[in-house]
């Protein structure tokens, strides 16, 4: 039985991968770009299995509209992927009050809108699933990325939250969380970086060379069959780690975190006061 997927941040990466994915096996597919020239392939592939959208997710209004046409179009709105979203590569003194607030407004407040524009329709369904694209650094963080893993993490608590909120009117949320995939993630949907101030020379080198090993990269194909399962499962998860490094650093974090929290125990229990 088709499904109708609504997919932001489509025109390219693993948002156009798994457009294309969706429709080859039968899917209708809303997807929204900045650039619909860039969903052209598609279209011409596709025909009317795919409704190509202009947006920008951090014009509210304009999301709203997006929604409602694609819930007139295809009568429904079964799954929605937020996959826009881009990084803003610098440590935290670097940035700029408008890189800062531009990297919330697009990887944060951007998800929030189309999430909460979204709700109505699965509402009315009584169905439907919330896929967010998050980041293995909504868990833990990079430096050179801080405004960037504070949006991640800012993802993962609003999303946890509305997981809790729509639970009994059968709606699904699922936290995805890849660590680099050998996308164009760092080149063009990544193409901020602050100005540099000296001191941070040896972060910034150290930072340059976490990605030469190319075994550090995920293989963006990989992901196409994990993502069509995950919308056909009776009981996703609420988080799903994408890739082998994403799995092996947060459990080492985790596990660091549970430690500490277990030898500050009794400091904890009397904190609380009685």
């Amino acid at each position: 039985m088709s499904k109708t997927i609504f997919i932001t941040g489509a025109s390219r990466g693993f948002g156009k991968l798994w457009a294309e994915a969706f429709l080859k096996r039968g899917d209708k597919v809303a997807a929204t770009a900045r650039n619909t020239a860039d969903l052209a392939d598609l279209v011409e592939m596709y025909g009317d299995k795919i409704l190509p959208i202009q947006l920008d997710v951090t014009k509210r209004e304009n999301v709203n509209k997006a929604v409602a046409l694609i819930a007139n179009h295809f009568g429904s709105i079964d799954v929605l992927i937020n996959n826009a979203g881009y990084g803003l590569f610098g440590t935290v003194e670097e940035t700029t009050e408008e890189q800062a607030r531009a990297q919330m407004e697009t990887n944060f407040f951007g998800l929030l809108w189309v999430t909460q524009a979204v709700m109505p329709v699965m509402r009315a369904q009584k169905s439907g699933h919330i896929i967010q694209v998050s980041s293995f650094l909504g868990l833990t963080t990079l430096p050179m990325l801080g405004l960037y893993n504070a949006s991640k993490f800012a993802v993962e608590g609003l999303s946890e939250t509305i997981a809790r909120e729509v639970a009994h009117m059968g709606i699904n949320v699922t936290l995805i969380e890849p660590n680099g995939y050998a996308t164009d993630w760092a080149g063009a949907s990544a193409n901020q970086t602050t100005n540099d101030i000296s001191d941070y020379n040896p972060v910034r080198e150290a930072f340059a060379t976490t990605g030469e090993n190319p075994e550090t990269w995920g293989k963006p194909e990989a992901t196409v069959s994990i993502v069509l399962d995950l919308v056909d499962h009776a009981n996703p998860p609420q988080r799903l780690l994408f890739g082998r490094i994403a799995y092996n650093v947060v459990k080492q974090v985790y596990t660091e975190r549970l430690n500490s929290i277990e030898a500050w125990k009794e400091v904890s229990i009397a904190a609380h006061g009685h």
